[in-house]
């Protein structure tokens, strides 16, 4: 889940540097995505384009802004923060310290090339966004000690990938311009790719997690937690919020050995932020809302001890998201109380950053 890599990945390390832009051999005319082997191929340490200019890029024409803008200055934010775990991934580990840990010969190099493809969706993104908004430039980004180890990063991996199909779901619902759509569903093509390595090469898992995916219709609130690794004061002061609306939900968690997390297992949540808890109100009841595939079903959710169970008719596979709602179904935004919490089921023990 997003709020566990929260909890395995939260304290500080040192923020990446950014390069300088001279630090990479440039091509000119810039390189464009699945025309330019750049974003599969340039394997230097030196973060690559666009990722070596972090200024936002301010407005060309004047006008309205594009129907999707807002959706993609939400996107290329959280795509800045992913495409940052795998730089800094680049530059802490070489090929020998995965084989040392026991991984595949070709790990490191797989890393590699996943930064290379995340840099070229940052320019798909760039793209996106009409000349007369700003794209919204890099922060610092902060994933704590854990990913300083090669099993904790590959978890961190995991959860990354896997995340980010899920929110990709909810903006391509969002979405009003059909052939973005269709580039929203090209990306999570290959995050799913990605995934798919990960689990066979890695953890030695089915990469297969049933018919269908988990859809989870409101992306925002799984771009509000990315907002965690961001280090105070380091963004642009140009850069629009993030994300944009952001309801600001408490943070849902599990009290630890509650709960197997497979399907049918009772679950004791908690809410991890003291300065951001839920007001649950008297007279109204609440419900642990489930989302996994494309049908979300609801629990009964005791608004005192926190208990509810994880719905024993989901498949053991895949992606599991939790909320607090006021409503069964959590039919809209605004009737979720807290949350997602997310449950990966393969593997399980990726819910402990992979120390299982």
């Amino acid at each position: 889940m997003f709020s566990a890599l929260l909890s395995i990945l939260f304290f500080l390390v040192p923020s990446l540097l950014a390069s300088p832009l001279n630090l990479v051999p440039r091509q000119s005319p810039l390189p464009i995505p699945d025309q330019s082997p750049y974003f599969s191929d340039y394997n230097g340490t030196a973060v690559p384009y666009p990722g070596n200019h972090k200024a936002p890029i301010p407005p060309t024409a004047s006008g309205p802004p594009g129907a999707d803008d807002v959706l993609f200055q939400n996107l290329i934010q959280a795509e800045w923060a992913i495409f940052s775990f795998y730089q800094q991934g680049v530059e802490m580990f070489n090929a020998s310290a995965f084989v040392d840990a026991g991984y595949p010969a070709d790990t490191y190099q797989r890393i590699v090339e996943i930064r290379d493809n995340e840099a070229g969706h940052g320019v798909i993104f760039q793209n996106a966004i009409s000349n007369t908004s700003i794209k919204p430039g890099l922060c610092d980004y902060d994933f704590g000690p854990t990913i300083q180890t090669p099993t904790g990063y590959l978890a961190g991996h995991t959860i990354l990938e896997i995340s980010s199909m899920a929110f990709l779901t909810g903006l391509a619902v969002q979405a009003q311009i059909d052939t973005n759509k269709a580039a929203l569903l090209a990306i999570a093509e290959t995050e799913s790719r990605h995934q798919a390595w990960g689990l066979i090469e890695i953890w030695q898992q089915d990469p297969f997690a049933g018919p269908v995916d988990t859809v989870y219709p409101y992306a925002n609130q799984i771009l509000t937690t990315t907002g965690a690794f961001i280090v105070p004061g380091s963004c642009p002061a140009a850069n629009p919020p993030f994300p944009n609306p952001n309801q600001n939900l408490p943070t849902l968690t599990y009290v630890q050995n509650s709960t197997t997390l497979l399907p049918g297992s009772p679950v004791t949540f908690e809410f991890s932020d003291p300065k951001n808890q839920p007001k649950f109100q008297n007279g109204t009841t609440y419900y642990a809302v489930f989302f996994h595939g494309l049908t979300p079903l609801t629990e009964s959710f005791d608004s005192t001890t926190y208990k509810s169970v994880i719905p024993a008719a989901f498949e053991a596979k895949g992606l599991i998201l939790a909320v607090i709602a006021d409503t069964p179904g959590a039919p809209t935004a605004d009737s979720i109380v807290a949350g997602p919490m997310f449950i990966y089921e393969q593997p399980i023990f990726i819910n402990g950053g992979g120390s299982g």
